[in-house]
């Protein structure tokens, strides 16, 4: 291959030592690869220098994930021409390099490929949106403590292409803690509480940590917020509200707030789905085959980490079927159950509902 341009990977890692051969392997068709390891106690540093990465080590103390990939930014020559900026978890689909050398041009900024956040045990995504870490060498700086982000800092226009062409999976460690997101997220509010994307994060990250006041109070400030316009976000923001109430067992608000989610973004699946989960908890069986199937007339799966893949995983039919039972409409509720185990075919629960269906036709 004909190398028209200096490429170089750059990484923080900690504690990571599990991941460095398949990501070195990886990350291998650039030209250089740096990593800032952050204080790792295990054999990550002497793993990933024997495979000949460039690893520096800081302490960053307070932490700020910023801070961290600003410095490791840093590590990378001035006259690189792209850097990649990955963690030790992704892993770019092979032939990358040779996608990327065709399709960034001379004024090139930064480009936006295919992230598989999430797959199933046969690696089909189940989560997948576009991601904007491939960028030019001296016009970005990260922002913000934790969920930090790409910004422009370069003189001129910035100039963004798109591919489907570099593709990333992404393979978290699920014994990771993220203790540090919440007052990582309160700090990002207070030094710009007028940033809505960060404002959406913090009433999620509360609502995970079951506060469900401060969660329903923030993302209300979210919604007020004059930037706050994507309605993909805004519709999840009115979802998570929603979830809150029914853990305080207050149905009427959660009802209220799903509708408002449906006619923010009707044209999303989640917002029904959520309505559904809500009317089975409740034992309402006509509502959840009404908004099962206003879900199921929805067929564009966007591309956004906003979308939830009980949206378009087995849920949808698994509810269809058991609403159909307890409507004694047992033959839609045997077709329901069937689809569900088409994508889900071992599920204890849901073949033990497909019997109870049969010996009820029979």
């Amino acid at each position: 291959m004909n190398k028209k341009y200096k490429i170089c990977v750059y990484a923080i890692c900690k504690n990571e030592e599990k991941f460095v051969d398949r990501w070195v392997d990886s990350m291998s068709e650039a030209d250089y690869i740096y990593v800032l390891d952050t204080g790792s106690t295990d054999n990550t540093v002497d793993k990933l220098r024997e495979r000949g990465v460039c690893v520096t080590t800081d302490i960053i103390d307070p932490w700020r994930f910023d801070v961290a990939r600003n410095k490791s930014l840093d590590l990378i020559p001035k006259d690189c021409d792209i850097c990649v900026c990955t963690d030790l978890d992704e892993v770019f689909k092979s032939g990358w390099r040779e996608k990327l050398e065709e399709i960034w041009q001379a004024d090139t900024n930064r480009l936006s490929y295919n992230y598989n956040w999430s797959l199933d045990e046969n690696n089909n995504p189940i989560v997948n949106f576009y991601i904007e870490k491939i960028h030019s060498r001296n016009d970005y700086k990260w922002t913000h403590p934790v969920h930090e982000v790409l910004t422009y800092i370069g003189d001129d226009t910035e100039h963004k292409i798109v591919t489907d062409e570099i593709t990333v999976n992404h393979y978290p460690d699920r014994e990771k803690s993220r203790s540090s997101y919440l007052p990582l997220l309160e700090l990002s509010v207070e030094e710009d509480p007028n940033d809505d994307r960060n404002m959406h994060y913090l009433g999620r990250e509360y609502m995970y940590y079951g506060k469900w006041n401060e969660s329903i109070d923030t993302l209300i400030r979210h919604l007020s917020l004059p930037r706050a316009i994507w309605k993909d976000e805004r519709c999840a923001s009115m979802r998570f509200i929603a979830r809150c109430y029914v853990n305080l067992r207050r149905y009427d608000e959660a009802r209220m707030w799903l509708d408002k989610a449906i006619e923010e973004a009707p044209y999303l699946r989640c917002p029904y789905v959520e309505r559904a989960l809500l009317e089975y908890q409740l034992s309402n069986w006509q509502a959840v085959e009404i908004y099962c199937n206003k879900a199921l007339e929805i067929k564009n799966h966007a591309k956004s980490y906003i979308n939830e893949p009980f949206s378009w995983d087995h849920t949808i039919y698994d509810l269809l079927s058991i609403s159909y039972f307890y409507q004694e409409r047992y033959e839609d509720a045997l077709n329901n159950v069937t689809i569900a185990l088409q994508m889900k075919p071992d599920d204890s629960r849901m073949l033990k509902n497909k019997m109870l269906i049969e010996n009820k036709l029979s």
